[in-house]
């Protein structure tokens, strides 16, 4: 037997060359690495539809969740997200043509496209970030539950918050003083407290403000949560009716009838489950994103220093690109379940 093992030259023995597969060990190793977190998203996509499909409330709609685009508003349903999606997949073609570059030796070209990748994914990275801040902080009207104890989202223009003008004074602020920073996010801080009453606010202070607010326009109210009177699925609730009822519930005093975006304990936008879920699927894959980032610099690094050129061979280029592939895969699968389903 030993004297067997002695003929077999360092061809045939896997010696960090080529194995039985006509593939480098590094690759293989890259393949068992991908195929074992290919198995840990569809564990975490599959737990998600099962917990969908037992819900007994109304699931977030992707167009009504995500419609929001930077610096222009509402109004735009999932096109920033599908603008995202483009990016990335544009990322993965020009990661193919930094590999094809590596086979030409082509060290110039390799370093362009390995930009244009870099470029992409700080792109898709700061988009994301954008996304969970606006899903985090929610919208302007959040979400209402209605004296009937059904719940219901806010669709609609709100009607911009000019100013507050102080009638009580409190530590900070006099009476007659006229407030014209960070009113938004006041607004829904009290509102959240249970600290609004009918045009009015109790600030952080102890003083008490008029809103000077403009009208709301086109609004509606969609039951996500069946109620004694209102049902889910039933005649959407527009114009006066909806401004009755929303207002209602907002001055009420009762801090638990009023919710703005979503986190690990209340969700703005359906379910706390649903958040749960987008939070860690979703930062997880752009933690895998992010950290193709980093190795795309760390090979960018070493193809700049001329490392691989010297070597004959641009395989880690190769090794990268799978891996960038794969997490640009996860997405579309990512995308579809929590955007389009």
């Amino acid at each position: 037997m030993a004297g067997h093992s002695a003929q077999l030259d360092a061809k045939t023995l896997w010696g960090g060359k080529e194995s039985p597969f006509q593939t480098s060990y590094g690759k293989l190793m890259m393949w068992f690495f991908l195929v074992s977190d290919a198995l840990t998203f569809s564990g975490l996509l599959i737990a998600y539809g099962f917990t969908r499909h037992d819900s007994q409330d109304a699931w977030p709609i992707g167009e009504e969740t995500f419609n929001s685009m930077p610096f222009l508003g509402h109004g735009y349903p999932l096109l920033y997200v599908a603008l995202m999606t483009f990016i990335l997949i544009v990322s993965s073609v020009t990661m193919v043509l930094a590999v094809e570059a590596g086979h030409r030796m082509d060290r110039k070209g390799v370093t362009k496209w390995m930009i244009a990748t870099v470029i992409g994914g700080f792109f898709f990275l700061g988009s994301q970030a954008w996304e969970w801040s606006h899903f985090i902080h929610g919208s302007e009207f959040g979400k209402i539950e209605l004296n009937d104890g059904s719940v219901a989202i806010v669709k609609g223009h709100f009607g911009e918050i000019k100013s507050f003008t102080v009638l009580e004074a409190g530590k900070k602020h006099k009476a007659g003083a006229v407030i014209k920073e960070d009113l938004m996010h006041q607004f829904q801080h009290a509102a959240e407290l249970g600290h609004l009453e009918a045009g009015k606010i109790h600030l952080a202070d102890g003083s008490v403000a008029k809103i000077n607010k403009a009208a709301d326009h086109e609004m509606k109210l969609i039951i996500k949560k069946d109620g004694k009177l209102h049902k889910v699925g039933g005649k959407e609730i527009t114009g006066k009716q909806a401004e009755k009822l929303y207002y209602e519930a907002l001055y009420s005093g009762d801090k638990h009838r009023v919710i703005y975006g979503a986190n690990m304990k209340q969700n703005e936008y359906g379910p706390q489950q649903y958040a749960q879920f987008f939070f860690f699927i979703t930062g997880f894959h752009g933690f895998h994103v992010f950290s193709g980032v980093i190795i795309n610099i760390l090979i960018l690094l070493g193809v700049l220093a001329g490392t691989y050129h010297k070597r004959g061979h641009y395989e880690m280029v190769e090794k990268t690109g799978l891996y960038w592939h794969f997490v640009d895969l996860v997405w579309v699968f990512v995308f579809t379940f929590f955007y389009l389903l």
